[in-house]
Formats: C-alpha cells, structure tokens, sequence
C-alpha cells in the first residue's frame, strides 16, 4: 500500500499520542482503561457438565483429534514441557510424560495455576494425567496428542472440583468437563488452528440493512456502504463502514449460531462481542457487550424492527456452524445489525468503549480524504492498524481482557 511520507508521519504521531494518553488514563485515579476488571462471581460447574455443550472433537471445542505423538516421531517436536513450580505433577509412570504438552496448553495450565493459588492460598494445581505415550486412553483421545490433561487440587477435595472446572473454564481451555468426581478433563485446539489464530467476525452469507432499507451480504459490502447500526445515544442510525478489518474469502472457521424467538439467526465468531442481557430487559443501556462464547440460552439480545426499534429477543438455542469466508466491516458508530441482531465491531478484548476509544485516530485518518482511498485498499486479511493495537494491548492490558 503505497503512502506518501506525510501519511505515514501522520499515522505515527496518532499512535504515539494514543499510547500516551491511553497510559495516562490508566495510571490516574478512578475507573480508567488500564484499571484491572473487578474480577466476575464465579458459579461452580455441576458433575458431568462440561462446557462448551459440545463434544470435545467439535471445531468448536478443542476440534478433531490429529493422531497420536510418539516420542521418535517428528510431531514430538510440537511439544513443550511444563515445570511450573506452582503445578503439582503426578507423574506416576515416572517418565516425565505428564509434563509434556502443546504450548497452547501450557500457557491455559499456566494460567490456571495462578488462578487456583488467587482462589485457594496455599493450594496448587495438581496435573494426574497429560500426554499419554502409553495407550491408557479410548483411541481418539487428545492425550495422546498433549493436548488435554486431567486436573484435581493437591489437597484433592472433590468439593472444589466444581468450581476448578469454572476455573479452566476462564483460564482458557477450549473443552472443560467436570467428568468424576476423582477430577476435571480439560482440552486445547490444535496450536495451529485456524480458530486460535483468527480474529473476531461474521461469515460472508450474513446480511446488513442498508441505507434504503435493501439487504446485503456482508461478503458484497464494500467501505463507504452505510449500513444500520445503534448510535452511542441508542438510536438506530444508517453508520459508514469505514473498512474491513479482517476480510478473507476462503478461510473456514467454525461460528456460533445465536436463534432468538423472533426468527434472528445470528453467526459469529466466539471472540466476537455481542449486547446481551440475561434479564431481558427493554432498556438498550442494560445490554452489555461480551464475548460471543458466552452466550447463554435463555439471554437476550437487541433487534431492530421494521420500524427502527430496538427492543430484546431471548436466545431460544445456540449452536455451532461452520462456514467459509471471515468478514469484520468497522462502522463509524462501532456496532451493526448482523442479520438484525445487535453486535459490535470489536473482538478479542471484552471492552466494546475501550476498542471503540482506541479505533478513534483510525476514524480521524479516514477523515482526511487523502487516506479515505488508502484506507478502502487494504480490506484483506487482517488490517494493520488492528494488528498493532493487539500488539499494544498485549503489553499494555491484563491478559483477562483477552479472549481466552
């Protein structure tokens, strides 16, 4: 993408004074940006519940099972070892298996460690089954793959399991299941997986409104399109779409599929935000904008009718698609109806105001009309500007405001 240097210096210099101001704010007194998030009430998960309410070999759980490693294999290779001091490790077949798994399971095991001496001081993690070399599992099993592991706590009191199931849960593991009530199974996706590394958004066939009340699909929307969307004052308004920023028409990813009462079918990516409400309250303010994995039935969502209200719609299912093609269109309100659901533009960090606010020297640029054709050229893959931002925020935010 050629830019004259101007362009360039100009993007720089919003950038720097974003980060400024941004580490500003956070250091200050009061509720800012850089705050750490009051940590959430957690509900302990019942015996043989396991979360998602998918099978473990769902692409949108830890997804198919890739066949076993053995440690002459090439495939071992893909495996890391775990020595946490804070992780109890059973290790009874005193080889050191248990130790080995994949770096995505790794960097979960590591998190919940934390997680479970913040809940329980004086308490660790303890890991009773991980990679097995020895064929102890059903064929198909994700062990043999380093990329599950069976949990307890070293105290091994089976009352905490249910709430350490919660724990994994929010450390990050794709499939959780409080299986026994001896321990907790606990998955990973492949570390290579498309749906660990793409950002949020909404297959190609979903369609938006469109100024003049037409339908399109999101794959046929192009930048300057202005399509519905909720203003920050709670109107419903037609927003520009400034630009894509992520569009790929041949990637497939695995989507959530959100069906109301009212006949709405919405599909997005777990790590997508979306306005729910678990009281079905008619006030637009009560919605709060979460990741799209936590989606419960029974919630509420906001739809607009034909004559441009918003009121709630319960969610009467959720379950799991898989599509081809991944679009993320950046409207200048920050949300869009999806198929006439309510969703944000944002993914990847549970902070709708917080991405809108940091999308702000984006917004200005595209105001200057010598980057408005710039800007509209780069609408594949991934677009920079949400590349650095997820650098920055990487460095600069609590690793809670990610997705999991």
């Amino acid at each position: 993408m050629k830019q004259f240097w101007w362009a360039h210096l100009a993007q720089l210099t919003l950038v720097a004074v974003w980060t400024f101001i941004w580490l500003v704010q956070g250091c200050g007194p009061g509720p800012r940006y850089g705050t750490r998030p009051r940590p959430r009430k957690l509900t302990a998960m019942r015996l043989k519940q396991f979360f998602p309410n998918l099978s473990e070999n769902n692409l949108g759980a830890s997804g198919r099972a890739e066949g076993k490693i053995a440690r002459n294999s090439e495939r071992f290779n893909e495996l890391v070892s775990n020595y946490n001091p804070d992780i109890v490790f059973k290790d009874e077949e005193n080889t050191g298996a248990d130790r080995f798994m994949t770096k995505r399971c790794k960097e979960c095991l590591n998190r919940l460690a934390i997680a479970v001496m913040n809940q329980w001081p004086g308490i660790r993690l303890r890991v009773t089954e991980a990679w097995d070399e020895d064929g102890n599992h059903p064929p198909g099993s994700l062990h043999y793959e380093g990329r599950a592991v069976d949990i307890t706590t070293s105290d091994r009191r089976p009352e905490k399991y249910g709430l350490l199931a919660q724990l994994a849960v929010e450390a990050g593991f794709d499939w959780v299941h409080y299986e026994s009530k001896h321990r907790v199974h606990c998955s990973v996706k492949a570390d290579h997986s498309l749906a660990v590394e793409k950002g949020g958004c909404f297959p190609g066939w979903a369609r938006v409104t469109v100024a003049g009340g037409m339908q399109k699909s999101l794959s046929s929307l192009t930048p300057g399109d202005r399509v519905m969307a909720l203003s920050g004052t709670g109107q419903v308004v037609y927003s520009q779409v400034l630009l894509f920023l992520h569009r790929d028409q041949q990637s497939w990813s695995a989507f959530l599929s959100l069906e109301t009462e009212h006949g709405h079918r919405l599909a997005l990516t777990p790590n997508h935000l979306v306005f729910l409400d678990p009281h079905c309250r008619q006030e637009n303010s009560k919605y709060q904008p979460q990741f799209a994995s936590r989606v419960r039935q029974g919630d509420c969502v906001l739809i607009h009718t034909a004559e441009q209200q918003v009121h709630a719609s319960q969610i009467i299912s959720v379950s799991l698609t898989e599509s081809v093609g991944v679009y993320a269109p950046l409207t200048d309100a920050g949300t869009l109806f999806v198929d006439g659901v309510l969703a944000s533009s944002y993914a990847l960090v549970e902070d709708h105001r917080l991405a809108h606010w940091a999308f702000g020297p984006l917004r200005l640029l595209f105001s200057f009309k010598q980057e408005k054709h710039s800007l509209q050229q780069e609408t594949s893959e991934v677009h920079w500007y949400a590349r650095l931002l997820y650098s920055f925020g990487c460095v600069l935010l609590d690793s809670e405001s990610f997705h999991p």
